[in-house]
């Protein structure tokens, strides 16, 4: 299991939000590029990148800095997510670099797309379902709907998706564990790889991750607690490697 850094952007900084409020933010750096550099060189061996402005609106906004990091980083995997809602978009992005686009909203409200862009683009795309209490959330986290997140998830799987992840968002950016049984239970209802994210807080959360690994968990994203450094990067990966050998 691989940890992925999470870079959050807002107006151009990186920032983490709690719980996915845009006015509960925490601002790390104003420089993504620096950012990016630091957890390269603690080893990071992909990155998770959200324009938190275009899961709002919509549409990309901070699409120029994750160009920037991508051209810096030629050989570094990354994942992006946030206003991600037509064709264009992806190939735009995947055009700059970027590995593969992550889905959000836009599959949700209209399933039938995502089996268009991943014939488009095989082997790039990849659904976030974002959920609390098992329904899935849409629009930035401001809204619940009447979606089973396993439903939805064996749906997209049938789609030809890459992978999954999965966020607890009443656990996002609290610091208050990881929903290892609820992550564990998609995990073990799809093939293709799921990755979680959501409440990552100290190595014993990769402990926890680990144990379940073979439930089809191939990465976690965290955020939060290696920006406040509850979490050291390059020790997570170390202990993740060796419960995974």
């Amino acid at each position: 299991m691989i940890l992925i850094p999470a870079i959050d952007l807002k107006d151009g900084k990186c920032v983490r939000l709690r719980q996915g409020v845009m006015e509960d933010d925490t601002v790390f750096s104003d420089d993504p590029l620096e950012i990016a550099q630091r957890w390269v060189d603690a080893g990071a061996r992909r990155l998770h990148m959200v324009d938190l402005n275009g899961a709002f609106e919509g549409k990309p906004v901070n699409a120029e800095p994750v160009r920037r990091i991508a051209d810096a980083f030629p050989d570094l995997p990354i994942q992006v997510g946030g206003g991600i809602r037509n064709a264009e978009t992806v190939e735009a992005y995947l055009d700059a670099g970027v590995k593969w686009c992550i889905l959000g909203t836009k599959a949700v409200r209209e399933p039938h797309f995502v089996s268009e862009i991943c014939l488009a683009f095989p082997g790039h795309i990849i659904v976030g379902l974002d959920a609390k209490d098992g329904k899935v959330a849409v629009e930035g986290w401001s809204k619940l709907s009447r979606h089973d997140v396993i439903d939805m998830a064996q749906h997209f799987e049938n789609d030809g998706v890459d992978s999954i992840v999965y966020t607890d968002i009443s656990r996002d950016g609290m610091m208050q564990g990881v929903n290892v049984e609820a992550t564990a239970k998609l995990a073990n209802a799809v093939r293709i790889p799921v990755i979680a994210s959501g409440g990552i807080t100290n190595i014993d959360d990769v402990r926890r991750l680990c144990e379940v690994e073979s439930d089809n968990i191939i990465g976690a994203i965290t955020g939060r607690a290696i920006y406040e450094g509850t979490l050291d990067l390059a020790e997570g990966q170390k202990l993740a490697d060796e419960l995974s050998a």
